[in-house]
């Protein structure tokens, strides 16, 4: 799963980057793509680590690459989008401070994002066409006509300002268009970057209105913030009348933003959580451990956690039957505790 920071030059994703993972963003990098891990954090892990004392604790994670910022004038943005076509969804940072104008940048990102997705299908319909004109198989040239009538309905879109949704589209011409991977079809979240003494962060939820989730920060003082031990962040805090914003909070915004959720395997030996589609079946489940898993499935015994936690051990919720036995298309669900059978 990777997910792209993005914005204009000056709009705190580098910090925003360091802030996520931990990582320095290189300056000698500046004008390429930068990546480093974001751990999901899991607080229900706790109460787990008294019931198993396991041997190991691992975290999915999530990779955010940084990209270089994108230029007002617009002049060479469609080529610092293309990098990021191969990121599962964007997350798009927005100064509120020093007089920038927020609604302004977010309609400009829009637009860039807009002809940026523009060339790739006008470039593809220009091929099309050359290759419609050679001698073709009949279904080689009802494949091409296929495809020119579905880029020339995402080309109508696109001109108009409103891309084409995937639901808008059949499921064939959805197979072929996620060969694209056009930006404006990507899942986006926006991260309002605000001025170091913002106390009200409530205000900045208009900002859903334009059809994202939104959380704001104060970036560059909570990288500040990491560096203090939990006291002394506290009595800065109060001394400073300022709120903080929860880093883990804003990972698992970027984590539903992006059509993600985890599960959990639990044990003596390890307990970790891993990353799924949401809408996702057990049979995906087994997969995201391992392909062989999924190949063999026999079935899946999955335990609340919830119920482990309030019960106190695997015994006591065996006990109460509460451990399901699930097939293959079993919907995957918040707080899933899964062992597999396969064979």
């Amino acid at each position: 799963m990777k997910i792209g920071l993005v914005g204009y030059k000056g709009a705190g994703k580098s910090i925003l980057f360091q802030w996520l993972t931990g990582q320095v963003a290189d300056p000698a990098m500046a004008h390429s793509l930068q990546s480093a891990t974001a751990l999901i954090p899991e607080p229900r892990f706790r109460a787990l680590v008294e019931i198993y004392k396991p041997k190991k604790i691992t975290y999915a994670g999530i990779e955010i690459v940084d990209t270089p910022g994108l230029a007002r004038d617009q002049h060479g943005n469609a080529i610092r989008l293309g990098q990021l076509r191969e990121v599962d969804a964007l997350v798009w940072v927005v100064p509120v401070f020093d007089g920038s104008d927020p609604v302004k940048e977010i309609n400009a990102f829009n637009d860039d994002v807009v002809l940026a997705d523009l060339e790739i299908v006008l470039n593809r319909i220009e091929k099309v066409q050359e290759q419609n004109k050679r001698p073709v198989p009949r279904n080689e040239h009802e494949r091409l006509e296929f495809e020119y009538e579905t880029l020339k309905l995402l080309q109508e879109g696109l001109e108009g300002g409103k891309p084409v949704k995937e639901d808008q589209l059949t499921k064939e011409q959805q197979r072929l268009i996620r060969g694209f991977r056009l930006l404006s079809g990507k899942p986006r979240m926006l991260l309002i970057n605000t001025a170091d003494d913002e106390t009200d962060f409530e205000q900045y939820k208009k900002y859903s209105t334009f059809g994202v989730p939104v959380v704001a920060a104060s970036v560059r003082l909570e990288l500040e913030l990491e560096s203090m031990n939990e006291q002394d962040k506290k009595s800065f805090l109060e001394e400073m009348q300022l709120t903080a914003t929860d880093k883990n909070f804003v990972i698992k915004t970027i984590l539903d933003a992006s059509g993600q959720m985890t599960f959990m395997t639990a044990g003596e030996k390890e307990i970790r959580t891993w990353l799924i589609p949401k809408g996702g079946t057990a049979l995906d489940a087994a997969a995201a451990i391992h392909t062989d898993m999924a190949k063999g499935f026999i079935r899946a015994e999955v335990t609340k956690i919830d119920d482990l936690i309030r019960l106190g051990s695997e015994r006591a919720v065996k006990a109460e039957n509460l451990i399901k036995r699930e097939p293959k298309d079993y919907i995957v669900k918040d707080g899933d505790i899964f062992l597999f059978h396969f064979s």
